[in-house]
Parts: structure tokens; C-alpha cells; sequence
């Protein structure tokens, strides 16, 4: 079984270094050294369907990872799933807490009031991405904790960037979403049809 050493590996080098070995292999072993590269590869894992089993070691956790063998069924095997007609996958980034580049009043008035709107209209987008400042706007305490969570509710991901909590020192106060890495981020916008960065 091909095995994969990442700890002590910066963001996001686990999901990258387990990506390129899960294209050459079907069975692989992580060994980690932190929750949230071992979150970050369960998260690129599951999508991809690959099963996972966690064991806790001296030196880290191992993560025992084999690709799926998915049952083939002939009649579903003809079927081919065409695309919703219509369906475009939206991706807004926000980079900062405030939007625009007025008065930080104003801008933190138009940040709630966008948000606020996003959870009222009927077509909303798939992911919301909260990096640098932005992440402010997903912490305890936020005026925009109301709009967020009946987005959340209504399907739309939100992820927040581990690094620029960390860097904030704002990790602990995370109140909605999934702290993602820059990885993730990137895939998230280029699987994008439309991505808007505000």
C-alpha cells in the first residue's frame, strides 16, 4: 500500500501530496498531524468516493484510504445523467468584511445588507468563500450570522480559510461554515460556471 508522510505540512500540502497519490494508487495511508489536514482529505476523499478508516498512533493519525469499487448495475450503467438545463454553479468570494472601499461604516452596512439579499432570493449561489477579512463575517458575533445560517440552511456551502483565521486568531470564534483550505478554495472557484469576487 502506497503511503503519504504529511505531517507537520502547511495548507494545504496533505490534500495536494494525497490528490497527485490517489491518481496513481487505489489504496493509500496518510499519516497527519493535524485535524484540519486530516477534515481537508476526508472532504477531497469522500467527494471523490473513496473510503476512509482513522487510526490514532504515537506519531500522528494514520488515515487508511481505498478507492471505491462502485457497483455496476447494467441497466443504471446505460443511463447517462445530463446536466440540469439551466443550472449554472455560482461561487461568490468575499475577501473582506466590508464591501467597497468608502467609509467602513458603509462598507460593513452593504456587506450584511448583500448577504441579507443572498438569502432572499431565489436563485442563490452554490458556495460562499470567506478569505483575508471576510472571514470576520462567519465569526461569533457577526451581524450577518442570520443571513448566513438561512443560506446554510437552503444548501449553499460556506467555507472559511484556515490560514486567515488562524492568522487573525479568530479559529476558535468560527460560528457557521467549514474551515477550508487554499486547495479546496481553487477548486471551488475554477469548477465555478460563474465566480463573482467581492
Amino acid at each position: 500500500m502506497h503511503q503519504v508522510d504529511a505531517r507537520g505540512l502547511a495548507c494545504p500540502q496533505p490534500v495536494i501530496l494525497v490528490r497527485r497519490a490517489m491518481h496513481a494508487h487505489s489504496a493509500l495511508e496518510v499519516l497527519v498531524s493535524s485535524q484540519d489536514s486530516i477534515n481537508n482529505i476526508l472532504r477531497l476523499t469522500e467527494k471523490q468516493g473513496w473510503y476512509s478508516e482513522q487510526e490514532e498512533r504515537d506519531d500522528g493519525v494514520l488515515i487508511r484510504l481505498h478507492q471505491q469499487q462502485p457497483a455496476v448495475d447494467a441497466q443504471a450503467a446505460a443511463v447517462v445523467q445530463a446536466p440540469k438545463a439551466g443550472k449554472l454553479k455560482k461561487v461568490v468570494l468575499l475577501t473582506s468584511n466590508v464591501l467597497g472601499s468608502g467609509p467602513q461604516e458603509l462598507g460593513e452596512i452593504l456587506s450584511r445588507s448583500l448577504l441579507f439579499a443572498l438569502s432572499e432570493v431565489e436563485e442563490q449561489p452554490d458556495t460562499l468563500i470567506f478569505m483575508n477579512s471576510g472571514v470576520e463575517l462567519v465569526i461569533e458575533g457577526s451581524p450577518a450570522l442570520e443571513s448566513l445560517a438561512k443560506l446554510q440552511e437552503s444548501g449553499v456551502e460556506i467555507l472559511a480559510c484556515g490560514t486567515c483565521l488562524d492568522y487573525l486568531d479568530l479559529r476558535d470564534r468560527l460560528a457557521i461554515g467549514t474551515v477550508s483550505n487554499m486547495y479546496s478554495i481553487v477548486e471551488a472557484l475554477l469548477g465555478a460556471d460563474r465566480a463573482i469576487t467581492l
